[in-house]
């Protein structure tokens, strides 16, 4: 594997790919989160899904595991892994292969192809939970604040969102320290989120793919 696509993008941006033996190395010191399905993952500095990647397929393995024997919620579940999993990156061209390398895993666990509503509402996750952006400045690459969809699965093919800003959730720490103008707030009277959407089902998370032109 090669560790750098150019010594320009080196000297520019400091991009130096993880090798691959130390990814595994470092996501096993968190395994039981990695095989947690609803556990939330984001890697500020994504690239082309050196961590991303290897995190979904431990989830998706933990959906084979849990729901393998029932097509209905192993897709559902499929899905839902893809939701937990989150990145920001600098460059266009990582953030357009780390989505490309999440979908292929995706649909090669389900053996999708790309009529299926399944492979479309991937589509439409992705371009929500990997955001071209700058995680330093907390902005996307036009400039607005970089806000992330939490998902939920409700059971029954029903999947709710709700927005939050990434601001907002960087500053949770300093919320809770003793002294804080914010100490006595409770998390839900500070993590407010920006929209709350209907429940959606796969069909509609394929149709605002194709509404996005995604």
């Amino acid at each position: 594997m090669n560790y750098v696509k150019s010594k320009q993008r080196v000297a520019d941006h400091g991009e130096v790919f993880t090798p691959a033996w130390l990814v595994e190395a470092m996501i096993d010191l968190v395994k039981d989160e990695t095989e947690r399905i609803d556990a939330r993952f984001l890697e500020p500095a994504c690239g082309s899904g050196n961590f991303l990647v290897p995190i979904l397929q431990r989830k998706l393995a933990a959906v084979e595991r849990k729901f393998g024997k029932s097509n209905f919620e192993k897709q559902h579940y499929a899905l839902f892994a893809v939701m937990c999993t989150y990145g920001i990156e600098l460059l266009a061209d990582n953030i357009a292969e780390c989505r490309a390398n999440m979908l292929e895993i995706f649909a090669d666990y389900l053996t999708l192809d790309e009529s299926d509503e399944l492979y479309r509402a991937a589509i439409y996750v992705l371009s929500q939970n990997l955001v071209h952006g700058d995680a330093l400045k907390m902005r996307t690459s036009d400039g607005q604040p970089i806000a992330f969809a939490e998902w939920g699965y409700l059971g029954k093919g029903k999947f709710q969102r709700r927005d939050f800003r990434l601001d907002s959730l960087a500053m949770s720490s300093t919320f809770s320290v003793e002294g804080s103008l914010f100490a006595h707030l409770g998390k839900h009277e500070i993590f407010t989120p920006t929209r709350t959407y209907p429940p959606m089902t796969v069909s509609e998370l394929a149709a605002r793919a194709a509404e996005a032109n995604l």
